[in-house]
């Protein structure tokens, strides 16, 4: 382990939960931070409807799939 000797400056069962606290925290702050300032979380997690986008590839299959002699 590379900070080994942190441990003999914080004990175990103070650090842990202190590094597991700031975890579950900054990663709440991103969450809350992408659902707060974005326009398309807020529509993934309430089930927006997505739209048929029509492209040209999609148009051009048809005529692709004929066979010409």
């Amino acid at each position: 382990m590379i900070y080994g000797k942190l441990w003999c400056v914080v004990k175990p069962s103070v650090g842990i939960p202190l590094f597991i606290a700031a975890v579950a925290v900054s990663s709440f702050s991103v969450h809350l931070a992408l659902a707060t300032n974005t326009t398309w979380v807020k529509a993934f997690l309430n089930g927006g409807a997505g739209k048929a986008v029509a492209t040209a590839s999609a148009a051009a299959a048809p005529e692709a799939a004929v066979v010409k002699k």
